[in-house]
């Protein structure tokens, strides 16, 4: 590569506004960016309002399986991560937390290179429990895994 030139980078932890997001990041007892979020270079963006979420993942060698795809795991972590942000952003300002606790990953076609671009839209905000389906593709914008996401909703801790 030319000295000059910039070596393309995948998101870095502390592009995420985690604070925007509605999470208490100075109480929190692990910053997001220590997290596997950090470790897999999530970088999550607010889309339309609280009814959309988007993630960015540049795929590299820390994603794959041995085969050489996206491991399924990295597509399940990115669904509860934004569908986990999406709902504590919500219903961090009553007190209350966002806990996965269900993740059902389907998946269509596999990606071993580029990016993954996923979108979580809610289909259901109860007062207990919020579902969402989350969307992932690839460079081409092809449809490459969709997730259907339950997170429960409870009193924060200490309430």
């Amino acid at each position: 590569m030319d000295p000059d030139q910039t070596a393309p980078t995948d998101p870095r932890p502390g592009e995420n506004d985690w604070a925007g997001f509605g999470l208490d990041i100075d109480n929190a007892p692990v910053h997001p960016d220590s997290t596997i979020d950090g470790a897999l270079g999530i970088n999550v963006s607010r889309g339309d309002g609280d009814n959309e979420w988007h993630a960015r993942v540049a795929v590299d060698d820390r994603h794959r399986q041995p085969m050489g795809i996206v491991h399924g795991g990295v597509y399940a972590t990115i669904a509860e991560t934004l569908a986990s942000i999406g709902t504590v952003s919500a219903v961090a300002a009553d007190g209350k937390v966002a806990l996965g606790i269900s993740n059902q990953t389907n998946f269509m076609r596999p990606i071993s290179s580029g990016e993954i671009r996923s979108v979580a839209v809610p289909i259901h905000r109860g007062r207990t429990t919020w579902i969402w389906t989350v969307e992932a593709r690839d460079s081409q914008d092809r449809l490459c895994a969709i997730t259907t996401m339950t997170i429960a909703v409870r009193d924060a801790p200490g309430r």
